[in-house]
């Protein structure tokens, strides 16, 4: 049986990896064992937090929505279940760029949602 060497095949894989490994720090772009090394933590990475983005913008939206209630003298609860009441189906995206760009209509979406729990 005879030989096989590996010569073409192994360049094209290493060059794979070489090549999204780009922009990393030092031999982590350079030699191949450390660049497969971090390729693997930082493909684990992407992963992980393209998930935890979802999360992260969902918190910064509770919070400006919870600055903006507090203005008019309502809790970022208090308000939610008032909306409910209300059958105002805005969601938190919406409604944080809302009390970030629009604060006057903010304050009707306020108003009438306090209205709803009375």
């Amino acid at each position: 049986m005879s030989r096989v060497k590996t010569g073409v095949v192994r360049r094209q894989r290493h060059k794979k990896i070489l090549k999204l490994a780009r922009g990393f720090y030092s031999g982590r772009r350079k030699h191949f064992r450390k660049a497969k090394e971090q390729l693997e933590r930082s493909l684990c990475y992407a992963f992980r937090d393209r998930k935890q983005k979802k999360r992260d913008f969902r918190r910064l939206w509770i919070t400006r929505i919870n600055a903006a209630c507090r203005i008019h003298q309502m809790s970022y609860s208090r308000f939610m279940y008032g909306l409910k009441l209300a059958n105002i189906e805005l969601d938190r995206k919406i409604l944080a760029d809302l009390a970030m760009n629009e604060p006057e209509n903010f304050a009707k979406i306020v108003a009438s949602a306090k209205q709803a729990i009375k």
